[in-house]
């Protein structure tokens, strides 16, 4: 454990993006971990928090038949070794120690995985969630002993373009300071949340830096909706969160006409969005589904904000006051 006073140490403080006191970062294997610590302020809480970090990240099977009863609704990674006692399994630990909380490892060894691999020849395989997609088990064919290597396969596959926003992940992802592009569903609902990362995979993967894929739970995330004047009954709907305002897709089957969801984020970034919401369309439209007329004159102020990091629970550097 160590601890840095960044009035002094500014250059630290840059390199690891601190915008506010107290900052708790997890380094492993040399790289911040993606995830502060959030937990409460206390003895307790913080000796918990360390207590997890230092579990095995790595479930052990010890026969094949134990795959077909893990969670189908998790990403997972599974290696095939003949023993603990190998460079490459090393090199596995450490990628698991790193993305634990974005997949769930799982490993064996000897004769509980031989029938998978070939003699001294380790297989590591990507298993996506079988309950969005039927996609089979993917093999990574690069070299298993070259750390950085691996551990960029495994977060391309386990730290998916489109994700599921949670009250537990929400403020880490305001964080990250990208508006979302958000589908809102029923949970029993899984064919739209299909459809919806095939769209945004096949047309919109450029559009990755500038902006946060997410689904979210329509019943638990009703609030969102109540702002912008629809209900559960109206699910499955997309909307943006901008962080100021909430924007909502004309409709969800328009998803579907080449373009039009990525003419959506282009009316966002060039402020054609809230322009319209202001004053009408730009242009003579017969769709009137970013603008009413006789409805409010300004889009819903944006709900997820209010999910961002507290003021009042840090303190903030004096450049951003």
């Amino acid at each position: 454990m160590g601890k840095v006073d960044c009035d002094k140490e500014s250059g630290v403080a840059s390199r690891f993006h601190i915008t506010k006191y107290p900052t708790l970062k997890v380094i492993r294997n040399g790289v911040p971990s993606k995830r502060e610590y959030r937990g409460q302020r206390s003895v307790e809480a913080f000796v918990e928090f360390i207590k997890k970090q230092l579990q095995d990240p790595i479930k052990e099977f010890h026969q094949l038949s134990e795959l077909h009863n893990l969670d189908d609704k998790k990403r997972m990674i599974i290696g095939y070794f003949d023993s603990k006692d190998v460079h490459e399994y090393d090199v596995f630990r450490r990628v698991a120690t790193n993305l634990k909380d974005d997949c769930q490892f799982h490993v064996g060894f000897g004769d509980s995985s031989k029938a998978m691999h070939p003699p001294g020849q380790p297989i590591i395989v990507f298993r996506s969630d079988k309950a969005l997609s039927n996609d089979d088990d993917e093999t990574y064919n690069g070299n298993i002993a070259n750390y950085d290597d691996l551990n960029t396969w495994v977060q391309e596959r386990c730290v998916p373009l489109v994700r599921e926003i949670t009250f537990e992940n929400a403020e880490e992802l305001t964080e990250e300071g990208l508006p979302f592009l958000i589908l809102f569903h029923n949970p029993k609902d899984t064919e739209s949340v299909k459809q919806y990362k095939s769209i945004v995979k096949s047309t919109l993967l450029d559009e990755k830096p500038n902006v946060n894929f997410l689904t979210a739970d329509g019943i638990k995330f009703a609030h969102p909706l109540h702002h912008l004047g629809k209900s559960t009954s109206d699910l499955p709907l997309i909307a943006i969160d901008s962080f100021r305002h909430m924007y909502m897709f004309p409709k969800f089957e328009d998803m579907f006409v080449p373009g039009k969801l990525k003419s959506f984020l282009q009316d966002l970034y060039s402020g054609k969005l809230h322009r319209e919401f202001h004053y009408g369309p730009d242009e003579p439209s017969n769709d009137n589904s970013l603008h009413q007329h006789g409805g409010p004159t300004s889009p819903p102020e944006s709900t997820f904000k209010k999910l961002a990091p507290s003021k009042n629970r840090y303190t903030l550097l004096r450049d951003e006051l």
